[in-house]
């Protein structure tokens, strides 16, 4: 009995020993290295067209890698170029019809104007000595009364069309109103505001992809009617890409955005990509209502994004990644024509959140 408690507690002194000297000769864990597990997460859009028409040609397919303003589909376009050769032809007319007013009368009709008033006065000459020779002839009883009515009439005829005459010569002269100058120069404001609206719609006809990125999905073929319900294809962008992971609320006081970062994944073992720590999340995850203990404060999480130097293209959605933060300041660079500054707003926009959201 007492042999076996000797050796019971030869055998405690040596696992005692063991202990001791593991944690003196272990190395000393490196208090400015936190270290993150996540999900390789990136944002996808949907490439749909913004009018509803039949497709003519679909020109992505899947896995197809498509840069800037590529080319992805096309829509059937016969009915609109009718529509803009009729557009073009409303704005021509309008911008002979403005040209005229503006240019005035012409040298022709001002001529014409002025011969009809000096005809009229002609005529109102004629008139009045027609008249006075009746007039005076009547009071000898040489001439009816009658006559001398009518000739008064004629002379009062006569003046009345030489009035008329002169207020055309005037109108003439002077030219279009400036009121119907801007009302046709409104109206070709229009017919080419309309016109421009058709050469749009001309325009995106093309479907062209917004920025650097993978066609996921291909979704429509050609001759089905597409809209804007109705995407032709998903594309995976492929800039900014970003991982995923979860910071306890230790590791919160010991990072802060902007921080340098490696990150590994298991594809390629032992060469890291350059990264940085692009946004913490404000909130935590599953907060619970009422006051904590400090026990459950240490198990919230917040969410926390690392925006990765991808240049191989190597990253794949959902990919999981080890993340190693380093005390620093990394700097940003410029990525997929935008500043990779650090925070969510990086982040391409109108694009939807990628399926690992």
């Amino acid at each position: 009995m007492k042999k076996r408690i000797l050796i019971l507690a030869v055998l405690a002194l040596c696992i005692a020993g063991g202990v001791l000297t593991w944690r003196a000769l272990r190395p000393a864990p490196d208090a400015g290295l936190v270290v993150l597990y996540g999900n390789v997460d990136l944002r996808q859009v949907s490439l749909a067209f913004k009018d509803a028409e039949r497709v003519a040609r679909v020109v992505a397919r899947e896995g197809d890698r498509l840069a800037p303003g590529t080319l992805v589909a096309v829509l059937e376009t016969d009915r609109l170029d009718r529509e803009i050769a009729r557009a073009k032809g409303r704005v021509a007319a309008q911008a002979a019809a403005l040209e005229r007013l503006e240019n005035g009368s012409r040298p022709q009709e001002k001529r014409r104007a002025r011969a009809d008033a000096d005809a009229a006065a002609v005529e109102l000459a004629n008139a009045e000595r027609t008249y006075a020779r009746l007039h005076a002839l009547s009071g000898s009883g040489a001439a009816r009364e009658q006559d001398v009515d009518d000739a008064l009439a004629a002379r009062d005829r006569a003046a009345a069309r030489l009035r008329v005459a002169q207020a055309q010569l005037a109108l003439v002269e002077e030219g279009p109103r400036r009121e119907d100058i801007a009302e046709a120069r409104a109206s070709l404001a229009a017919q080419r505001a309309d016109l421009a609206v058709l050469e749009q719609r001309r325009a995106d006809s093309e479907l062209r992809a917004p920025s650097s990125g993978v066609v996921r999905s291909r979704l429509l073929e050609p001759g089905d009617m597409a809209s804007a319900q109705r995407p032709v294809c998903t594309m995976a962008l492929t800039d900014p890409k970003w991982v995923r992971a979860y910071l306890t609320e230790t590791q919160l006081g010991r990072v802060h955005e902007g921080m340098p970062a490696e990150i590994a994944i298991d594809a390629r073992p032992g060469q890291p990509l350059e990264g940085w720590l692009g946004f913490i999340s404000p909130t935590a995850e599953f907060t619970p209502r009422n006051v904590e203990t400090p026990e459950l404060r240490t198990s919230l999480v917040y969410e926390a994004r690392v925006f990765v130097r991808d240049p191989g293209d190597v990253l794949r959605l959902g990919m999981p990644a080890t993340v190693t933060l380093r005390e620093g300041h990394a700097v940003p660079v410029r990525t997929g024509g935008q500043t990779g500054a650090p925070g969510p707003a990086n982040a391409t926009a109108n694009a939807a959140p990628g399926a690992a959201q």
